[in-house]
């Protein structure tokens, strides 16, 4: 059973359908721009998938964009000395990279469904997630240095998913994307039109329930730590894995389900 407080937030709404989390982002006025208090939010959504039976999480803007990047401008600097300003200003950014970071390893499936404006922190965000399906009206950029300034905490997950070189193209000359383009390179997975988004998603989300929560939780942990560890003790962990996986609780059920012809417990 999902157990999961849906509670207010100040800059996200969040809703739980068939076990799925929904989280919009509500600042359409600055094209669902992240100011600290998004940020936490997020957070606080993240901190709360712990056995909540939740089997995906999916991510999205609202009023027509996902994410034009970070927004400092709520933040009262003006009064502060400088070496507060500067403190604030880095703790701002900091908490961003540990809230994408939260993100991408979730043991949650995590889907970004993005359109309009996906641009610095949103372009962040679209990278780690582990599907990221795109409207045709989606375009992407890291448009920081163009303003002086540096994709600091994007940085590293934009080189992850595309590579050191695309990721040193897209910061270096602030080029814009559209979805096809954002598709060829592997930022995202699929694009649909606006109209016939809803409905892919929902063939995702299908797709993904098909899969055993705990195993797809072990199984995304261990492709996280490929860059992380050496390989043969790697594989001698995933090998571990396997025997507890096989004799758990999902193992039993799923190769009974196999053998007998019918869909395991968890198929929704």
């Amino acid at each position: 059973m999902t157990q999961f407080d849906t509670q207010s937030f100040d800059e996200i709404t969040t809703a739980v359908t068939n076990n799925v989390l929904h989280i919009h982002f509500n600042r359409p006025h600055k094209k669902n721009a992240m100011n600290l208090a998004l940020v936490n939010d997020v957070v606080t959504c993240f901190d709360m998938l712990e056995s909540s039976g939740i089997r995906a999480v999916v991510i999205e803007g609202s009023d027509g964009n996902f994410c034009a990047g970070g927004d400092i401008s709520d933040m009262h600097l003006s009064s502060l000395s400088e070496q507060e300003r500067d403190h604030t200003i880095w703790q701002f950014n900091r908490s961003f990279g540990h809230m994408i970071t939260k993100v991408k390893h979730a043991p949650t499936v995590v889907v970004a469904v993005v359109e309009g404006a996906v641009l610095g922190g949103g372009f962040g965000l679209a990278c780690v997630a582990d599907i990221t399906l795109a409207s045709d009206t989606a375009f992407f950029a890291l448009p920081e240095t163009g303003l002086g300034v540096i994709p600091a905490q994007i940085a590293p997950f934009v080189a992850m998913r595309l590579g050191v070189d695309q990721a040193k193209r897209l910061a270096l000359t602030g080029e814009k994307l559209n979805a096809q383009q954002a598709l060829q390179l592997g930022l995202v997975h699929q694009v649909s039109s606006t109209t016939t988004l809803g409905a892919t998603l929902d063939d995702l989300l299908s797709k993904i329930k098909r899969c055993a929560p705990k195993a797809n939780a072990i199984t995304k942990k261990l492709l996280l730590e490929v860059n992380d560890q050496p390989l043969e003790p790697l594989l001698d962990q995933a090998a571990s894995q396997f025997v507890q996986s096989l004799s758990s609780s999902e193992g039993v059920e799923g190769t009974q389900a196999f053998m007998h012809k019918r869909a395991p417990s968890w198929y929704e």
